[in-house]
Order: structure tokens, then sequence, then C-alpha cells
């Protein structure tokens, strides 16, 4: 049920967003926009909300948003109507819907999503010490290393 109610408020605020970019455009009719927003706010819900937003942070699942919504609206602007260059239009359609993703993807995390588990968080306390030796050089059994160490013993 949080679902169906999540996805009717994702619905209803692309539909109005882009009733009111796209509405007075020529060709674009009610049907059109109401088609776009489905499609629209049921690509970003399943890809973006569901999706990405769980595993990245808000302002990337944000960004994703806004490059689906301009190329959903782009192209489906196009297609639904005599053809005319919706660049501008889609532009600030899809930063108005980016703008509405930010907001409801809190509403997202805080009511729909499971409640993420905390971090496990390292202990603070924590004393590092590294290892010291006597020795600088190793002992390999060879004999040039004997050697070095021969006449080097008094250096030492």
């Amino acid at each position: 049920m949080k679902h169906v109610k999540a996805f009717a408020i994702k619905f209803t605020a692309t539909f109005v967003l882009l009733y009111l970019v796209l509405g007075g455009v020529q060709g674009i009719t009610f049907g059109d926009v109401f088609l776009m927003s489905l499609v629209l706010g049921a690509a970003a819900y399943l890809l973006g909300d569901l999706f990405l937003l769980p595993r990245t942070s808000n302002t990337v699942a944000s960004l994703a948003d806004l490059g689906l919504a301009f190329i959903l609206i782009y192209f489906m602007s196009g297609g639904m109507s005599d053809g005319g260059p919706y660049l501008t239009r889609s532009i600030l359609a899809a930063l108005a819907i980016m703008v509405f993703e930010v907001f409801f993807h809190h509403y997202i995390i805080q009511n729909v999503l499971p409640k993420r588990r905390k971090a496990r968080r390292a202990p603070t306390n924590l004393r590092y010490q590294t290892e010291a030796s006597e020795q600088i050089h190793p002992e390999f059994p060879t004999k040039l290393t004997d050697e070095f160490h021969l006449r080097n013993r008094d250096k030492e």
C-alpha cells in the first residue's frame, strides 16, 4: 500500500508539472500529457526510487531522474505532436521534475523504503603499534650477504 500511495503522489506531481510546461504546446493534448506522466512516473519510480535511491544518495538519484525525464519527455513529445523541436520545454520540464524529486526522495526514504540498518562502526579506541627489530638487513644464506655483514659488522 505504501508503494501505491507513493506512486500516486509521484504521478500526480509529474502530471501537474508536465501539464504546466507542455500544456500550451501545439499538438500535445491532455491525454498525451497523461500518457507521458504515466510512462515517466512508472520508469522513474522503478529505476530511480526503488533501485537507485537505496544504493546511492539523493543527489545521484535526482540527477539520474533528470536525465531519464529529459530523454523520455523529449522523445515522447516529439512523437506525440507535429514534430516541432521541444528541446527547451523538455529541459524545463525535466528540471521541474528534478526539483520535485529532491523532496520526493526524502518522503521515499522515510516512509516507503525499509529502514536502513545502522552501519557497523569500528571501535574508536584501537591502538596500532608497529613492529620493530634490531636487524636492519635480513640475513640470507648466500655468500654475498655473509661477506657484507662481515665487512660492515663494526660499522653497525
